[in-house]
């Protein structure tokens, strides 16, 4: 103790510390994040609520507490929790005084509580989430301006978009989005399943429809960010679930002529999800050919994920599930000859007797990373993968149809129907043609369907060798 100082004293500097913590808790945060000062990872317990911020604020609780033991010494403990990040830091401002020595210690410390895959507390099981919006802790945001550039990624608790009533996203559809899905591994690691190739496809609709690209390290540094923001959500490892990520970019400058905008905002959000058809692969369904709609013309926008490509297949989807078809299959707009794709997945045909993996190849199909995938998967196991333009009548020599895609993965498709009138012919009707798929009983899976489907998920789940590199990891 200085000389002249006394026990009073000493109580007086820490309370003044005290009060410093209080009334500017943001340069406690500076200093403590940047020390090293932690000395363990507690892991919180489910349905711990973490405050979130929109900017780089932060939370303070304080509580105080003054305890007396049996050796002659007063200790007081003052306890302030920051939230930051993915952390819960809190900061222990503890005091010792040793009456019969006349000295006062002072002790800071920081320990953090990580948040953890699976901890959040949902209105639902993980396994019966279905597939559909869940709010989460915050998304991310980017904003693009003329001159300017890419903004910093910042995140955003509210989900809601101010946009200009002028945004070229409302007047003239200019706005694309992607979807992929994080899975949490067997040790509790969390990997995003080929992020690199959503930001290509991105950067293709980018292209097409003229917005600024998104540079592939920041589409996947922001992909990291918000998954990390929202890790909890993350559905445990065992649930068959995945966060799915979606990003959505959009012109948001206004524009009265028809022009590009000279702002963008690209906006990631996430949510848990269960399988899209409970237990992984659904019995076959029975798909309709769309012959009295069209996906996309010839030279147009099918081959690029925009908006207005699935608004258009609202109808005829509508159209098809009341006829007591779960999916619809598209023909090319020109001939109405050859296959094309699912309203939102990519056509797989299987050809087991000759091992072929056969899936159109057009100008107007989009290109799904599903699909890409299993032609890999295919590959390694043995078949001949065939990308090319697929004839109607080739439907009578498959054994297996699938219908691939991110939220689906793999939907076995048992039979794929011609209405003889578009508009009047009912399911059953004895005009109509109808293409089976696989032996007699069309309502079981096919072999070649199980095996790719067991593959593909076995990969996201971190249970095979990730051989071809397809997992991101993202630390947390």
């Amino acid at each position: 103790m200085m000389p002249g100082s006394t026990t009073k004293d000493a109580v007086m500097r820490v309370a003044s510390f005290s009060l410093l913590i209080l009334s500017s808790p943001s340069l406690v945060c500076d200093a403590f994040q940047q020390s090293s000062c932690i000395i363990g990872h507690n892991r919180h317990p489910v349905g711990t609520g973490l405050p979130i911020r929109s900017s780089n604020n932060h939370s303070l609780h304080t509580n105080a507490n003054v305890n007396n033991n049996n050796n002659g010494k007063r200790t007081g403990g003052i306890n302030n929790i920051i939230s930051s990040s993915n952390n819960n830091s809190k900061l222990y401002v503890s005091t010792e005084q040793d009456q019969e020595k006349e000295t006062t210690t002072t002790t800071t410390t920081v320990i953090t509580e990580k948040k953890l895959p699976g901890t959040a507390v949902l209105d639902k099981p993980w396994k019966d989430l279905g597939f559909e919006f869940r709010d989460t802790n915050a998304h991310v945001k980017l904003t693009w301006k003329e001159g300017e550039g890419w903004s910093k990624p910042e995140l955003v608790k509210e989900p809601y978009v101010n946009v200009h009533i002028g945004a070229t996203a409302l007047h003239y559809g200019q706005a694309c989005f992607e979807g992929l899905k994080a899975f949490t591994h067997k040790d509790g690691d969390v990997y995003c399943f080929r992020p690199e190739e959503n930001a290509a496809r991105m950067q293709s609709s980018c292209r097409r429809i003229m917005m600024p690209e998104v540079p592939t390290e920041m589409f996947c540094d922001a992909v990291k960010t918000v998954v990390r923001e929202n890790i909890e959500y993350v559905p445990p490892y065992g649930s068959d679930g995945a966060l799915y990520i979606r990003p959505l970019l959009f012109g948001s400058g206004s524009r009265i002529g028809l022009q590009p905008a000279d702002e963008y905002n690209l906006i990631i959000l996430a949510m848990p999800v269960a399988d899209y058809y409970k237990g992984g692969l659904s019995n076959p369904v029975d798909a309709l050919i769309i012959k009295n709609y069209d996906r996309a013309a010839p030279q147009g926008v099918g081959a690029v994920k925009v908006a207005g490509n699935y608004a258009a297949d609202l109808l005829p989807n509508q159209l098809s599930k009341q006829k007591g078809f779960p999916i619809g299959l598209y023909l090319d707009a020109k001939t109405q000859q050859y296959i094309e794709e699912f309203s939102t997945s990519n056509f797989v045909g299987i050809d087991n007797t000759n091992k072929r993996y056969i899936t159109p190849s057009s100008p107007s199909v989009l290109p799904s990373i599903t699909n890409k995938s299993l032609m890999q998967i295919a590959t390694d196991e043995g078949y001949t993968v065939e990308a090319r333009d697929v004839k109607l009548d080739e439907l009578e020599s498959f054994d297996e149809v699938l219908a691939v895609g991110t939220a689906v993965v793999v939907t076995p498709v048992g039979s794929a129907t011609i209405l003889d009138d578009c508009e009047k012919s009912t399911k059953g009707d004895e005009n109509n043609i109808v293409y089976e798929f696989g032996d007699d009983h069309h309502d079981e899976l096919g072999e070649t369907t199980k095996t790719l489907y067991k593959i593909v998920r076995e990969i996201q789940n971190g249970e095979r060798d990730d051989i071809h590199g397809w997992n991101m990891k993202v630390d947390y």
